[in-house]
């Protein structure tokens, strides 16, 4: 099922928020306590960010190993300090390869893009049917095979043709596309997303039916003032609050929050 967070706020190393929380995605990878399917996440693992002075495209860092054998990760996330951080690790969808075109975070020239949940039967059910409304330019930059991947490229494709709409108005015509093809092919999905272009956070808790999987918030926590974290499973303890279910999450650049029902 796969576990995520994000992070936007005050600079802060990479460190402070992949290893010191007690509950962190290190801890996470071998001891969930809230996937609904899997017992580890142990596939991969990818990080994104942002500079925290340039205006320029994100930083990812992936891998193919559990995230506890990265030997590198430790020392880059000592050094590397960021706004705005997007962070996952995989629990492999029986079937998909488990390679560098099918790690996230995806990327798309200024937005980072991670997803938890999946398609059930996706080769055999949505797959042909989300690229059949994918715009030109976003079919051709599918490099893997996930269901992530394609969620993705059809909220990129939302995303233009609504360029003049705010970004979160392109997620929730993005689920509702995927909630009807579900519908008709009778198929469950399950779509924790949450997207950055450095500036804000847009994230959804969604899925067709139920149980719709865990996903958290907590704004200004005294450890770490003026920012806000979304995550599978609460890091640390403190003020969490579930989001609520079947929603969109915004997060404004001075942290302000939104969340609308779907």
């Amino acid at each position: 099922m796969c576990r995520l967070l994000a992070y936007l706020g005050s600079p802060i190393f990479l460190e402070d928020i992949l290893y010191k929380p007690e509950h962190s995605l290190i801890v996470q990878s071998y001891q969930p306590r809230e996937m609904t399917s899997g017992i580890v996440n142990a596939d991969g693992f990818g990080v994104g960010w942002y500079h925290t002075q340039k205006n320029i495209e994100p930083f990812t860092y992936k891998n193919t190993l559990p995230i506890w054998n990265d030997i590198n990760l430790p020392s880059l996330s000592r050094y590397i300090e960021s706004k705005c951080v997007l962070a996952y690790i995989r629990s492999a969808t029986p079937g998909q390869a488990v390679d560098f075109a099918n790690c996230q975070p995806f990327n798309h020239q200024q937005l980072l893009f991670i997803h938890n949940g999946g398609i059930d039967n996706f080769r055999q059910t949505l797959h042909r049917k989300i690229r059949s409304t994918l715009t030109q330019d976003f079919y051709e930059i599918i490099n893997g095979s996930t269901d992530s991947e394609h969620i993705f490229a059809l909220l990129l494709s939302h995303i233009q043709i609504n360029k003049h709409r705010p970004p979160e108005n392109a997620l929730r015509s993005t689920l509702l596309t995927l909630l009807e093809m579900a519908k008709r092919y009778q198929v469950r999905a399950s779509l924790n997303v949450i997207f950055s272009d450095g500036h804000r956070l847009i994230a959804s808790r969604f899925a067709t039916s139920l149980p719709v999987p865990s996903l958290y918030w907590i704004r200004n926590d005294p450890t770490l003032p003026k920012s806000v974290i979304i995550a599978s499973e609460p890091l640390f303890k403190g003020n969490w609050i579930a989001c609520p279910e079947n929603s969109i999450i915004t997060v404004g650049t001075d942290c302000e929050m939104k969340i609308e029902q779907i």
